[in-house]
């Protein structure tokens, strides 16, 4: 099976009637007991049916046999799927503070709109983001929608275990993968010349986890509900040690923060927001422009944002940067859309020399212009213009299908492994093709 296809293991939520456990944010106060509340306490046994299991051999798919056993067998698997563990936790504010030392730990990364500690959490090895509330939530809503996320699975997100919650700051805890941000395994400011993405398999194998990622986000196969991220860039992709998969970080924050309300996800009309302090967060070069207007947060926010880091990676040049005009003394805009539009415009000759040079022309050039249209499709000014995710993540795939076949076609190789350690301050890889290329 395809890698870039949406390798999804989804557990559909059992419905219930069942109350989540009461939780106040003001109310809150640490506790010396290091246990921690789950939203749903897991089945303390599964059953299983002796017809779901078959002796070898061969039998008519028309019998009437077939037909009995292949309906019984999906009422097994669903009774199992439903009577899995579903544990998402509410933590205790005690056991964020122990994990971190009562924060005076060495932080893992800070940024003006949260900070984030590496840690060990009830035996567990994880990273806890602090942020602010953007705006209150309510209990049932809180509860419905962290149940929802501590149940999504996918290949392509890293997942939230849990939260807490102490006055206006929410404590977001989230499993640990070994890799590094993509920003620097393309862009290595102390050997520039260098990137562990030299192969256009590896960047295409990127691009398809990050699309099957967050067209899972927005539509959540199997869980009936959809959410939008909001914090989509290149530093929030993960790429992991050894397989270089890509995986999407902070899913579940816009929801679980205030960020994104009822309204805003039923919006389809542009306006300014009603709240009288209007205060709006973003990264620049990724902020879609109806985003920086309005203020409110969309998923076509999430495909602008999708089409700027698609076209980072393809060209391994910074979505936004300023650089010194030595004749008038100012400043110039270099955004990489731009010069991606400018690209696209001289047709596949254009594409040719706007790629990154350190894949030194070992591409496909005919699919390279279709990804660079497709990321251009994404970063249209009218939000309407702009695809869905799922349009977006089947052109991906498809594209990177045709990637592979190409490779394949001149003895490229695809199955790709590396190792990611510090050496002398700079990222060093050891890549398991590395003869082909005589590195």
């Amino acid at each position: 099976m395809c890698r870039s296809k949406k390798s999804t293991d989804v557990i559909r939520p059992r419905s219930s009637n069942s109350k989540g456990p009461s939780f106040s944010p003001s109310s809150q106060k640490p506790k010396t007991s290091k246990s921690s509340s789950s939203l749903s306490q897991p089945s303390s046994s599964t059953s299983i049916s002796n017809n779901s299991v078959l002796s070898s051999g061969y039998f008519d798919k028309n019998s009437s046999y077939y037909n009995s056993f292949s309906t019984q067998a999906s009422k097994n698997l669903s009774s199992i799927r439903d009577s899995l563990p579903e544990n998402p936790h509410i933590y205790d504010f005690s056991d964020i503070c122990s994990a971190t030392n009562n924060f005076r730990s060495n932080r893992f990364s800070s940024s003006s709109a949260s900070s984030s500690w590496l840690c060990n959490l009830q035996g567990k090895q994880v990273v806890i983001f602090q942020r602010k509330m953007r705006r209150p939530i309510e209990l049932a809503d809180l509860v419905h929608k962290l149940s929802v996320i501590c149940r999504s699975h996918h290949s392509s997100l890293i997942k939230l275990l849990g939260v807490s919650l102490s006055g206006n700051y929410v404590y977001l805890v989230y499993e640990y993968v070994h890799g590094v941000n993509l920003r620097d395994c393309l862009r290595n400011p102390k050997n520039p010349s260098f990137t562990v993405l030299s192969s256009w398999i590896s960047r295409m194998q990127i691009a398809a986890d990050i699309a099957s990622g967050l067209d899972y986000i927005h539509h959540c196969s199997g869980l009936e509900t959809s959410f939008t991220h909001n914090h989509i860039k290149i530093t929030s992709i993960i790429v992991a040690e050894g397989s270089l998969m890509a995986k999407i970080c902070h899913f579940g924050t816009a929801e679980l923060c205030g960020e994104v309300t009822k309204d805003e996800e039923s919006s389809k009309t542009l306006g300014r927001s009603k709240s009288k302090v209007m205060k709006i967060e973003g990264t620049r070069g990724y902020m879609a422009p109806e985003l920086q207007f309005t203020g409110l947060v969309t998923q076509k926010c999430d495909v602008y944002a999708f089409g700027v880091v698609i076209l980072e990676l393809l060209s391994g040049k910074e979505a936004l940067k300023f650089l010194v005009d030595e004749e008038s003394g100012g400043y110039q805009r270099v955004s990489v859309i731009d010069t991606a539009r400018e690209a696209a415009a001289g047709g596949i000759a254009g594409v040719r020399t706007w790629i990154d040079r350190r894949l030194k022309d070992s591409f496909p050039v005919d699919v390279a212009e279709k990804m660079v249209l497709v990321a251009l499709e994404c970063v249209e000014e009218d939000p309407k213009k702009r695809p869905d995710m799922d349009k977006v993540a089947g052109q991906v795939s498809k594209l990177y299908l045709d990637s592979k076949n190409w490779a394949d076609n001149i003895g490229l190789p695809t199955d790709i492994s590396v190792s990611i350690a510090p050496r002398d301050s700079c990222l060093e890889f050891d890549v398991l093709y590395s003869k082909l290329f005589g590195i």
